[in-house]
Parts: C-alpha cells; sequence; structure tokens
C-alpha cells in the first residue's frame, strides 16, 4: 500500500479528526443489534488515544438525505463507543455548528467527541467545499478509517483531505492490505466465488476477475441469467433478460482465458417468496414452469466443496441463496462452513456474504472480513477508490 497511514505521521498531541464508518444496524428501541463496525474502529482509536491526541470522530448513519432526522441521530453511537473505550465520549449536537465547533475548540488531548451524522447535510454528499473547509476547521490532522464508504467522493472522506494532511487508519490499511495482495499476488489456485441476485450488480467484478482467477464459482440468483442464456428455462426465477447477452460473453471470456467457470448444477426451488414454501431440489436445466429458485441443491455444494478444498487464495462476494430464510440458506452455510475448514486465505468482501458468516458463527475462522460491501466490490473491479486516492502518498 503506497499511502501513508497514521503511523507515518507525527500525531503527538494534536487535534484529529477521524472519519469512521459507525453505519451500524439499530432495532426500533435504537439499540444497536449489530457493533461489528464500531468493534472495527477501535484499534486506530486506541492508537490516537495512545499518541494524546485529542481526537473528533465523524460518520454517516442510514440516509437522512440532508436533512436533520432525529432517528438517524448517532447518540446511540456514542454511547457504546463510551462503554467499549470505558470512558466518556462527548456527543455534538451538530456537525459544524456552534456546539460542534465549541467542543472542538475545548477538547483537551485524550478527550473524544463525536459529530451528529454528516448527512444530515447534503453538502456533505455534495462534496460541497465551504462544507469540507469548516469540518477540517477543527482538526489539524485527518484520518480516515473508514473503508465502507471509500468508494464516495463526499466531504468527509474526500473534501477534508484539501485542507488537511491526511493519511489511513488500520481499518483501512488492513483492506487494501488483504483485498490489495488477493488481486495483485494471489497465492494459487485461485477461486472466487459470486453470489447474489444480479449480474449487473457484478459485471465489472466478474469481467476483472477473469482475468486474475482460476476458477469463477457462480450463485444465487444471478445464476439463473446464466442458465436463460443456455437456452434453458428458469420458471420464476428472478432473470435479467437484457443480460443474456453479457452472460454469453462472460462464459466465454472464461473459457478463452481458461478460466473454470462453475454454475449451480441442481437448484432448491420454491412455489412462493416465503419462508415457508413448498419447495423441493431439481435439476438447474428443468426447473418447471410457476417455482422459482431460491438455492443452490447438494450437488452444486458437492462439486463447489471439492473445487474449494484446492483452492490456497478465495475471494467470496454475495450470498448463494436466500439465506434470510432458513430452507434456503443451506448454500450459503455449508460454504461457508468449507472456507472455514480449508487450508487457504479467506476474503469475505462485506455485505450480505459477510452477515452469512457471521450469522453462521464462523467470522473468527476467516483470514479477513471486509467492512465495505460497495467498496470491496469496486475494489476487486480494479477501480480506483476516491477516498483512498485523496490520502497521502507514502
Amino acid at each position: 500500500m503506497n499511502k501513508k497511514t497514521v503511523k507515518d505521521i507525527d500525531l503527538k498531541g494534536k487535534k484529529v479528526l477521524a472519519r469512521c464508518d459507525f453505519n451500524v444496524p439499530m432495532d426500533e428501541n435504537k439499540v444497536i443489534t449489530d457493533n461489528t463496525r464500531i468493534v472495527a474502529a477501535l484499534p486506530t482509536i486506541k492508537y490516537l488515544l495512545e499518541n494524546d491526541c485529542a481526537i473528533i470522530l465523524c460518520s454517516h448513519l442510514g440516509r437522512p438525505k440532508g436533512e436533520v432526522k432525529p432517528e438517524f441521530s448517532l447518540k446511540p453511537v456514542a454511547q457504546e463507543l463510551s462503554r467499549l473505550l470505558g470512558q466518556e465520549v462527548i456527543m455534538a449536537n451538530d456537525v459544524i455548528g456552534e456546539d460542534a465547533k465549541t467542543k472542538a475548540k475545548e477538547l483537551k488531548n485524550g478527550q473524544i467527541m463525536l459529530l451528529e451524522n454528516v448527512r444530515f447535510h447534503k453538502e456533505e454528499t455534495d462534496n460541497d467545499k465551504e462544507f469540507s473547509k469548516q469540518l477540517a476547521s477543527m482538526a489539524e490532522i485527518y484520518v480516515n478509517d473508514a473503508f465502507g464508504t471509500a468508494h464516495r467522493a463526499h466531504a468527509s472522506t474526500v473534501g477534508v483531505a484539501e485542507f488537511l494532511p491526511a493519511v489511513a487508519g488500520f481499518l483501512v490499511e488492513k483492506e487494501l492490505q488483504f483485498l490489495g495482495n488477493a488481486i495483485s499476488n494471489p497465492q494459487k489456485p485461485f477461486v472466487a466465488i459470486l453470489g447474489g441476485a444480479k449480474v449487473s450488480d457484478k459485471i465489472g467484478v466478474i469481467d476483472s476477475l477473469i482475468e486474475k482467477v482460476d476458477t469463477l464459482i457462480i450463485g444465487g440468483g444471478m445464476a439463473y441469467t446464466f442458465f436463460k442464456a443456455q437456452g434453458y428455462e428458469v420458471g420464476n426465477s428472478i432473470c435479467e433478460l437484457d443480460k443474456l447477452d453479457l452472460a454469453r460473453d462472460l462464459m466465454k471470456k472464461a473459457e478463452e482465458k481458461g478460466v473454470k467457470l462453475m454454475l449451480p448444477v441442481d437448484t432448491k426451488i420454491g412455489k412462493e417468496f416465503k419462508p415457508d414454501t413448498e419447495s423441493k431440489t431439481v435439476k438447474c436445466t428443468e426447473i418447471p414452469e410457476g417455482w422459482e429458485g431460491f438455492d443452490i441443491g447438494a450437488e452444486s455444494i458437492k462439486e463447489y466443496t471439492e473445487e474449494l478444498k484446492n483452492a490456497k487464495t478465495v475471494v467470496w462476494n454475495g450470498p448463494l441463496g436466500l439465506f434470510e430464510f432458513e430452507q434456503f440458506a443451506i448454500g450459503t452455510n455449508s460454504i461457508a462452513k468449507v472456507l472455514s475448514e480449508i487450508d487457504s486465505i479467506t476474503i469475505i468482501g462485506g455485505g450480505d456474504s459477510a452477515a452469512a458468516v457471521k450469522k453462521a458463527g464462523l467470522e473468527d475462522k476467516m483470514t479477513h472480513i471486509s467492512t465495505g460491501g460497495g467498496a470491496s466490490l469496486k475494489f476487486l473491479e480494479g477501480k480506483e477508490l476516491p477516498g483512498i486516492e485523496a490520502l497521502m502518498d507514502k
């Protein structure tokens, strides 16, 4: 990684603005249901404390779309951070208003404050220069530790870097290290597993990975577009009819590159989109009318397992079935279990695949679980991430 990190800059006694990703799920009572992203920011925060910094944290939460909406307040995050760090995290009532600026000015070394949701301002997503300047004016150094938003050119991810020396936190460094090595210098055989609903969401990634992997395993809803492209009927299964030519092109490209492209051989189908629907397993080439494919079948699991046993690097992005419904989570859970047992570098690319691995209780058995779904996809595509580009080079 050729970007400067917190270790490459003199932090001693400085006032630091740190962008974190505290976009955490909460229930209707505003209780945080999964604090993974908060925990992921702790190493950087603790390092800043060790260097006697005054720390101003900022983040977004949800999609308030430029309006102040109390249900998207970061107050529960401040409370959770206080609990995890064992010290008070001062909560500002605004982002660049009087309260935030006063509290930032009075903030002493060793103290931490959290600004209110940056997306309460439309200027945040517009990457407004004046807003960025105001945000930056509270600190002397900027640290980006929010990999999950690095693919967005927003004020708190890119704009502030124009006004302050900007470096990466430990989480961003770790993400770039694991994802970067997987792409540029993978241990072979290199296998990618791609799932999720639509081919269109993963075109760039499939295209980019065909240049690098030995095997590409396809599952999830997008598999049915590939079957339709080969002339098979897919019943009511999710299928992008406008992407059939693209699916054919991708299969042809894989063949030309000598990449083994594996599609499911059987599928678990259901009558309706509901947890307890009637279901059965059929060959992927024999999906009856009126039925919908929701998971990979036992034969597919067996074939994929055999392929994965020889892998030395595995990148997985997207579930292999409708894992939210228990009877259609078997494929996703089985592959998660296989990855937890093989002697390989296993990288889970954020989003739903990360949620599935956590749900199965296997997160500590993976080499790396990315905190950024969209950002890790863009990175795997070989795209530049604005939030990373904005940081100082080594």
